[in-house]
């Protein structure tokens, strides 16, 4: 009846029906079978209402709340603009700075698309305009936008946590070295692309120049703010003064103060706008989250994560080859299914797989985050491929052709991280 269960979610997906609905279509087969010893209709309805009725989810939509204001108030060209005036005259050094703009601006959105989003608008045009492929500068954009989902306040760390009760506290703190090594990787890349493709360097220059004649001190008072925000969220998580859920209602206020009352690019008259774009954003999730629940103690009842434990240690009983399969399936299913569906349906399943082996669920919550991570650059449907394509006007698969690169370092990154658990157990372990 699993089979079943899963057989039916797989046809609907393949059918293009929205993943809440397959979810709901495969948990209700088992009712419309007279399975015994499943939910019936009323208990799959009060697991759905459940799903969506847990303080901890209340983080999701706000930390997508907050990020919105931020990108709507122009923080990213102030990051960019710090960075680019340290390193911008340095071989590779304006493609280097967008890789920390991302990097840093995954640390105020916790989204990949948001971070492509804000980073690319300016990023793209003001590549171009120093010479560089049009296409190469939406490819950076589009791959260094993932880290916005590793960095924390991640909201696929967020989910995963929803989904496992893995503490979010440790999960936040595990994302920061891999999100950091991963953004090493592709500035090491950039650089020798741009050594081997040559620069503009006059033109680099004079546009650095030009940032350099205000004063350092100018341009970090400009961005003082912009740089404090994940230090604000994350400082007060780690310092015991608020819970991850109560962070993301201090950065929605803290996005609030600094774009309408510091930066003053945000008018009180928009932010009825930027409420109707959070929401928008946020209601199918919120509907996957809800059903993802009743979908997983279906799958529960029926003793799903059992079968595919035991299949799965039948294949193999070496924990390097079965963290080597997580990361293969998950590799194709984030090219087909968007980051949050797949963390709160696989999570619960594959998570007492890797249990059994030793693997540490925070670190096992890494490795599907920025396996993930990979997927939303990854052709056919990357929707960070799509974001970048549209800042760029050049079509998506254009772009992945050029980010191919970037996909191999992000990729050999992350089986660096998937085999050396302490990049990501590290910090959990200091403070912990």
């Amino acid at each position: 009846m699993a089979g079943i269960v899963f057989l039916i979610f797989g046809l609907c997906l393949a059918l293009s029906v929205p993943v809440a609905v397959s979810m709901v279509m495969g948990a209700w087969a088992p009712v419309l079978l007279g399975t015994h010893g499943v939910a019936g209709a009323g208990q799959l309805i009060r697991n759905t209402f459940s799903g969506a009725d847990t303080t901890p989810i209340i983080a999701v939509p706000l930390f997508i709340l907050a990020g919105i204001i931020m990108a709507e108030g122009g923080i990213s060209r102030r990051l960019f603009n710090v960075f680019a005036f340290g390193i911008g005259k340095l071989t590779g050094g304006l493609p280097c700075a967008v890789i920390m703009t991302c990097l840093f601006y995954g640390a105020i959105s916790g989204s990949g698309p948001a971070t492509t989003a804000a980073v690319g608008a300016m990023a793209i045009p003001f590549l171009a305009g120093m010479g560089y492929d049009k296409t190469f500068c939406a490819a950076i954009v589009a791959v260094s936008g993932g880290l916005g989902v590793i960095i924390p306040p991640s909201i696929p760390l967020v989910l995963y946590s929803l989904a496992t009760g893995v503490s979010t506290s440790q999960l936040f703190l595990a994302g920061v070295l891999p999100g950091i090594f991963i953004a090493v990787c592709l500035m090491v890349y950039a650089v020798w692309y741009c050594k081997r493709k040559g620069e503009n360097k006059t033109k680099i220059a004079e546009a650095v120049d030009a940032m350099r004649v205000q004063g350092f001190w100018v341009l970090f008072k400009d961005s003082f703010f912009a740089l404090l925000s994940p230090v604000v969220v994350l400082g007060g998580i780690y310092s015991g003064f608020f819970t991850p859920t109560e962070a993301a209602c201090v950065s929605v206020f803290y996005s609030l103060i600094v774009s309408v009352c510091i930066y003053k690019t945000i008018s009180c008259r928009s932010l009825l706008k930027l409420l109707r774009l959070a929401v928008k954003t946020y209601a199918p999730l919120c509907f996957v989250l809800a059903f993802a629940i009743a979908f997983g103690r279906t799958l529960a009842l029926l003793k799903a994560p059992d079968l595919i434990s035991g299949f799965v240690l039948d294949v193999s009983q070496s924990k390097h080859v079965i963290l080597f399969l997580v990361v293969i399936v998950f590799y194709f299913l984030g090219m087909v299914m968007d980051t949050g569906p797949a963390i709160v349906i696989m999570a619960p399943i594959l998570l007492p797989v890797v249990l059994k082996l030793g693997v540490d669920p925070v670190h096992f919550g890494v490795i599907m985050v920025v396996n993930l991570a990979v997927g939303l650059v990854t052709p056919p449907f990357g929707i960070d491929l799509f974001v970048a394509g549209t800042l760029s006007e050049t079509p998506p698969m254009t772009v992945a052709k050029k980010a191919m690169p970037f996909i191999s370092v992000f990729t050999l990154a992350l089986l660096f991280i998937a085999y050396v658990p302490k990049l990501s157990l590290l910090l959990p372990g200091l403070v912990f």
